[in-house]
């Protein structure tokens, strides 16, 4: 193996160890130790069985499904566990996007000054600026909610999205604030230091002979890990939430919110409380994605990229279900990302019916996830992995409650 795939198969090993803590069965200390073992095993084949073409791209894949993921999991904390239907997921995606650009870039100076315009430039680090991306994100989301969540049903729908789309219009417009129309450039990427020449200056001696094969264009190793953390850490969350007293409550209140509110619980705050939390969850999303795209306007969150395929995510994997989040937000980028190549591939079959059909192919990539839409709706409404109904550590899970159940009934 050639240093520069050992060094990309040193990247791979995080993000392909948390993947296996997650889909592996079994008690945390095998589950570890499976995942640690094939991890390592993938990780150094999969260089080695794919060019490095086709390695960056899958990295790439698995980059942008993972922030679409934590788009998902956000969804899923308002949907999934309170009964919001949120149509304005671009929004808070926009607003986390931006905040956190702002708080780390540099005010432009001099002649760049009357070409790019911006409210502030803070030079935080990257952390400090997703924490403020989500902080503000979910402010925003606070007083929105106060209002907004006194709707129901398609009122609440149409009036987020509304809302979000007087969030990017406001970015769009007031060229003070963001730059407006043009884009905002220049936003930092976190230890992109480690694959320049000369490396950082505290790197170690041994670290930057090891990595110095490595060009900028491999950044995306790097920062495939950066995606993995931020999305095991808020599936983790997640996951405490759902299964603790207060997430038990909100799927009442979604369920019967009239019983819960006869049980002495302050329905409406909880909604709201739920509703920043995904908010915050969406914050920290266009966080990290703007710091992978460096290039930001608002045209990055159109409600056909940043909200309704996130919804079709959340369907396909499981409303109500972390992991089923998860899932649906790869199988979808995968359809999304997969269309393309397919469309490129029929393009002349395509110029034969009418010279325009392959450029319109935008178009019918979006025909298809309509169409997946449709299929999930019509046969599998649940999704690929259902909500489970018993989520407290103190109660048996009903696949092992039926196995109790079963072998009682063959006792004499």
């Amino acid at each position: 193996m050639e240093q520069i795939d050992l060094a990309r198969a040193a990247f791979l090993f995080p993000p392909l160890f948390l993947l296996g803590l997650l889909v592996l069965p079994g008690r945390a200390w095998l589950r570890a130790a499976l995942a640690l073992a094939l991890a390592a095993g993938a990780a150094w084949a999969l260089p080695q069985a794919l060019d490095r073409g086709a390695l960056t791209y899958l990295v790439s894949f698995s980059t942008m499904a993972g922030i679409y993921a934590i788009l998902s999991l956000g969804l899923n904390s308002q949907w999934g566990l309170a009964g919001h239907v949120n149509f304005g997921v671009a929004g808070f995606f926009a607003v986390g996007a931006f905040t956190s650009a702002l708080f780390t870039t540099s005010t432009p100076v001099g002649a760049l000054a009357a070409y790019s315009q911006q409210a502030f430039g803070l030079q935080w680090p990257f952390l400090a600026g997703v924490v403020m991306a989500g902080l503000i994100a979910a402010i925003v989301g606070f007083l929105i909610s106060i209002p907004v969540l006194r709707l129901r049903t398609d009122f609440l729908a149409i009036a987020t999205l509304g809302i979000a789309e007087v969030i990017r219009f406001i970015f769009q417009n007031e060229r003070w604030l963001a730059n407006g129309p043009q884009p905002m450039r220049g936003i930092p990427r976190p230890l992109d230091c480690l694959f320049k020449d000369p490396a950082c200056s505290w790197l170690p001696s041994g670290a930057a002979r090891f990595l110095e094969p490595l060009s900028p264009r491999d950044y995306v190793f790097f920062y495939l890990i950066v995606v993995s953390l931020m999305l095991a850490l808020t599936f983790i969350a997640l996951e405490r939430i759902s299964r603790s007293p207060w997430g038990r409550m909100l799927r009442a209140v979604r369920d019967e919110e009239n019983s819960a509110a006869m049980n002495g619980k302050n329905v409406f705050w909880r909604r709201i409380e739920s509703f920043v939390i995904g908010s915050f969850i969406m914050g920290v999303a266009g966080a990290v994605y703007a710091h992978y795209v460096v290039s930001i306007d608002y045209s990055h969150f159109n409600p056909l990229f940043a909200t309704f395929i996130v919804w079709v995510m959340l369907m396909l994997g499981g409303s109500g279900n972390n992991k089923g989040a998860i899932l649906g937000a790869f199988a979808v980028w995968g359809v999304w990302s997969g269309a393309a190549f397919m469309i490129d591939a029929v393009s002349p079959a395509l110029r034969l019916i009418s010279s325009d059909l392959p450029s319109r192919g935008a178009y019918l990539r979006w025909m298809l996830v309509a169409l997946l839409l449709g299929v999930i709706v019509l046969y599998r409404p649940q999704g690929i992995l259902r909500e489970r109904k018993k989520v407290s550590d103190f109660m048996p899970r009903d696949d092992a409650a039926q196995a109790g159940g079963a072998a009682a009934e063959t006792r004499p």
